[in-house]
């Protein structure tokens, strides 16, 4: 029989807890897909590179990480990216590129419908 593991991290269990409750309150699934997908074992969690990011996202939208941004790449749109961490290289190239770093908490408040976001991982 195989042990269920839980969380340990108070941060992050509140966090899934939070996305399922927005998610049913504010008829918005985006929320409920990225608290199933936090809820997985971290090693399964997608690390995307900046070039990933420039390439797949446009202009003034919202890129949503459930896992962490590494730096690899340029980033040369200015773009909004939010993700559960962040490696201190990405954060220098995105806000030099003009964009700015959300955590997902931060990006549920601004944006409860959730509208303009694009899932990346």
């Amino acid at each position: 029989m195989a042990k269920q593991l839980k969380k340990t991290n108070p941060l992050l269990i509140s966090l899934i807890q939070d996305l399922k409750k927005i998610a049913y309150q504010n008829d918005a699934p985006i929320w409920k897909d990225i608290a199933t997908r936090l809820e997985k074992p971290s090693r399964n969690w997608p690390v995307v590179n900046l070039n990933r990011i420039d390439k797949h996202i446009r202009e003034n939208e919202t890129a949503l990480i459930p896992g962490k941004v590494l730096s690899p790449g340029n980033l040369t749109k200015k773009v909004s990216v939010a993700a559960w961490s962040f490696s201190e290289k990405s954060v220098e190239k995105i806000k030099k590129a003009g964009g700015k770093t959300l955590s997902i908490h931060d990006l549920v408040k601004n944006n409860p419908e959730g509208k303009d976001i694009r899932i990346l991982g």
